[in-house]
């Protein structure tokens, strides 16, 4: 039974799977143990090394419905990651085969009809298996490339986002063929009943696995990748401004000579305003060119004014 509430980081774990049991699966897809005692949620995600913001995030989400702002950057990516890839790990690995086990031993071997059901299930499971699969070989290294700081060209999460099926209707054929067309009595039909609740479970996980990667993950990633963009734009612009504190100095000859010419000197001028030749100003300017890498006389401007060489009321008219 499901208690419609907020849950908050000083309430009592216990409290709250007692409330919800089903959360019980997503404790163990968050690497929680049980055995927590009255400690509170703070405490046991603490303890576990759990981003406690985030498992409250879910949490709200799945029992309530409750979903935060698209632009929050306070969800942990990579917990979120973790917890996607361990509800992956657990319904592909336990999930899937043990309902397929529980739903053979319900069917009367034998039986032709038995079989085709069989049949059909595991077409479900093979298409919930690829759907998976592809976000365990594409979607989730892409994540953990942005969680280092890497940017991948030709892929982002609008791409995944815009080709996310929903693979909740998948099992939606199975049961009503089951409850329509496949009578059975005493026990099997009791193994037969005990089965088709589990599947009704199972298609409710896979809505609420679903919605956390639409609602929950998409959104945070989107800030991760803008998040990587921003910090790889400012890596490269912290590069060249390095790159040109290295640069080899400009002299004070040169730095005349940049004031002459954002002045509007031609080098004749510049020569005899500097008593050198002609041929020294073009050696000088080459000079300014290499060490500055600034080839146009807007360039060398602007270059004067920051560095005070000159100010805007020194500039010629002309």
């Amino acid at each position: 039974m499901k208690r419609m509430k907020l849950y908050e980081a000083d309430d009592k774990m216990i409290d709250l799977i007692s409330d919800n049991y089903s959360m019980l699966q997503g404790l163990s897809a968050f690497g929680i143990r049980l055995g927590f005692g009255d400690k509170t949620v703070s405490e046991v995600t603490r303890e576990q090394g759990v981003d406690c913001y985030t498992f409250l995030t879910v949490v709200n989400f799945l029992i309530n419905g409750f979903a935060p702002k698209e632009t929050d950057d306070k969800i942990s990516v990579g917990t979120l990651l973790a917890y996607l890839r361990a509800s992956h790990h657990y319904f592909l690995d336990f999930q899937l085969p043990s309902i397929r086990r529980k739903l053979e031993e319900s069917l009367q071997k034998g039986d032709g009809l038995a079989a085709l059901i069989l049949r059909l299930y595991d077409e479900y499971a093979h298409d919930i298996q690829l759907h998976m699969k592809y976000e365990e070989k594409t979607l989730f290294p892409y994540v953990e490339a942005l969680l280092r700081g890497e940017q991948t060209s030709g892929y982002n999460v609008d791409i995944f986002s815009k080709h996310h099926s929903d693979t909740t209707g998948k099992f939606q054929e199975l049961k009503n063929i089951i409850i329509k067309y496949l009578p059975h009595n005493g026990l099997a039909n009791n193994q037969l009943t005990a089965t088709l609740y589990d599947i009704y479970n199972n298609e409710e996980w896979l809505c609420n696995h679903s919605n956390v990667e639409e609602v929950l993950f998409v959104p945070a990633i989107r800030i991760l990748e803008q998040r990587v963009k921003d910090n790889d734009v400012s890596a490269r612009l912290s590069k060249m401004i390095k790159s040109v504190d290295a640069a080899e100095p400009i002299s004070e000859r040169e730095k005349e000579i940049i004031i002459c010419l954002v002045q509007g000197m031609s080098n004749k001028e510049i020569a005899s305003h500097l008593f050198i030749s002609v041929n020294t100003v073009i050696t000088h300017r080459r000079n300014i060119t290499r060490k500055l890498q600034i080839h146009s006389l807007s360039g060398l401007t602007i270059y004067a004014i920051a560095n005070n060489l000159i100010n805007t009321e020194g500039l010629d008219a002309r």
